[in-house]
């Protein structure tokens, strides 16, 4: 078996030159094949407040340019256990959001074919419902850790059904979820009414807000989570508003009292050994960052799940 092809000799081109693809591995036409698939989705149709997330993909890779090949956290080397590649991006309408949400879903199902786990960097939360979709053909209904300010269960905006404060709702109705182990984190802020939370508890999540991770300490929370979801496949959808407008100011609905970077990143890494099977990191909207503040902090949580998903790969 050949060994994977890593990121480029940073030793000998400079980080900041040649193309930007995440933390420099190959393109997926470059190798023969691979576990794990990181590909964008410059998507943002769906959004309810502040454009922009349509760049995210972009400015994630090129935030990425640093990330190095040994994850001293986890102690793993993600791209030397497993072939990781950059897949680019899943050309979608950005005027149709239904053709967009079928496209996105035969474009994954297309990747993970031939069993390759994806790592998705959008654009909006809207993307997450046609990614379940396809993971749930493969795997049956999955586990969910969904990382976020909001609760993105509600039933409509405007009247449309598929927005990015929808996909969680969507997909419990499709019956792709494994009610019995669905969790939000990191949520806060203002409702629309109390009944928000009622409706959202009867749709199967728990919720573990971010004054709750303030309090108790990542290790606890992740502790939690990890008995929640068991031995199920595990899908982790992250919203970069997760964490606080003051490390993740690039996004399109920004609420304050979230998460530090270092808390998510050490939630995620108390999660080793989870039988994760796709994840996708969302809503960076590089518009409205500073010193790539937002992105930054999204290339490292994608670093850590493909580090995730190479110590599965290992166990």
């Amino acid at each position: 078996m050949n060994e994977p092809r890593g990121p480029v000799d940073s030793s000998r081109i400079p980080r900041f030159a040649g193309p930007a693809t995440f933390a420099r591995l190959p393109r997926l036409d470059e190798v023969a094949r691979a576990d794990v698939a990181v590909v964008g989705v410059p998507f943002d149709a769906g959004v309810s407040y502040r454009p922009g997330a349509r760049f995210g993909p972009t400015a994630v890779r090129e935030a990425s340019r640093l990330l190095r090949p040994y994850n001293p956290a986890l102690d793993v080397s993600p791209f030397a256990t497993q072939q990781v590649a950059d897949a680019g991006d899943i050309a979608v309408n950005p005027f149709s959001i239904d053709e967009a949400i079928e496209t996105i879903e035969d474009a994954a199902s297309s990747l993970q074919a031939d069993g390759t786990r994806l790592v998705t960097i959008g654009g909006d939360h809207t993307i997450a419902l046609p990614l379940l979709r396809s993971v749930a053909k493969k795997h049956g209904p999955v586990a969910v850790l969904h990382f976020d300010a909001h609760l993105d269960t509600w039933d409509t905006y405007f009247g449309a059904e598929y927005t990015h404060g929808t996909p969680f709702r969507r997909a419990v109705e499709e019956g792709i979820l494994d009610t019995e182990a669905l969790s939000h984190v990191g949520t806060r802020g203002p409702l629309y009414g109390k009944q928000d939370l009622t409706d959202d508890e009867k749709l199967g999540f728990g919720i573990v807000t971010s004054a709750d991770v303030y309090r108790r300490g990542a290790d606890e929370v992740a502790d939690q989570l990890r008995q929640r979801i068991g031995d199920r496949p595990l899908y982790i959808s992250i919203d970069i508003d997760c964490l606080d407008p003051a490390h993740a100011p690039g996004t399109g609905t920004p609420e304050a009292g979230g998460l530090t970077s270092r808390e998510l990143l050490e939630i995620l890494r108390g999660l080793a050994g989870c039988r994760l099977v796709g994840a996708d990191v969302v809503e960076v909207a590089p518009a409205y960052d500073h010193a790539e503040i937002t992105s930054v902090a999204a290339s490292h949580v994608a670093y850590d799940l493909i580090s995730l998903l190479a110590l599965k790969e290992d166990s």
